[in-house]
């Protein structure tokens, strides 16, 4: 087992929430992951719609190695994949299944998280060897659909939704099989400050814990 491959098992049964810093600046995304790891969460995820995202991807690996597992989101090509893993990122979202996306993730080493919204799409990513995946947008699957789903889907498959989730819906999405989540703006959203970003994911991790 690679040390990546160690630290996805150990957010998988700590605490498997992905922090989702979309938008964050390299200048800033050391203090914001500093406040995150204060507060439990072990997973963070820069998508590469932000700004210099490649940059802020190879700081956090070179300041949190070891202590965050550090990924890249919203890749969509083969291409993404190997400049993320060039700058270090441990693991791979997309919003969308993409087998080929997935098989190049994994040929690079890296934990591979697609998105799907359908059972079509969960059944080619598992095909394709994703490690996990993505419910997205989670706002249009609510739990029942996502009990429906993994009714169907793998067991060992895990399935985090992402989209619209708060500390007062999760405990509805674990009983209907979340084995962890993603979340974006209702914890982060370029300016606002580490302070507040660690009041905040506190609250995402006693939820966690909670509901679980």
């Amino acid at each position: 087992m690679t040390t990546t491959d160690a630290m996805w098992k150990r957010v998988l049964s700590e605490v498997p929430l992905i922090a989702i810093l979309r938008g964050i600046e390299p200048r800033s995304v050391l203090g914001i992951s500093e406040a995150l790891q204060a507060s439990g969460f072990l997973c963070v995820e820069v998508p590469l719609n932000s700004q210099d995202a490649c940059a802020s991807i190879a700081k956090l690996r070179e300041n949190f190695d070891g202590r965050l597992l550090v990924g890249a989101g919203t890749v969509l090509s083969v291409s993404e994949v190997a400049a993320v893993h060039d700058v270090g990122a441990q693991f791979v979202v997309s919003p969308n299944t993409d087998p080929a996306v997935i098989r190049a993730t994994k040929e690079h080493g890296l934990v591979s998280v697609p998105g799907f919204a359908t059972a079509s799409e969960a059944f080619a990513a598992s095909v394709a060897g994703a490690d996990a995946q993505k419910l997205f947008p989670a706002e249009a699957a609510p739990p029942p659909v996502l009990r429906a789903l993994k009714a169907v889907l793998p067991a060992s498959l895990p399935v985090l939704p992402v989209g619209g989730i708060s500390t007062t819906n999760m405990k509805a999405y674990v009983d209907a099989g979340a084995a962890g989540f993603g979340i974006g703006s209702s914890l982060y959203s370029l300016g606002v400050s580490g302070e507040v970003v660690r009041e905040r994911a506190m609250g995402f991790v006693r939820a966690w814990r909670a509901g679980r």
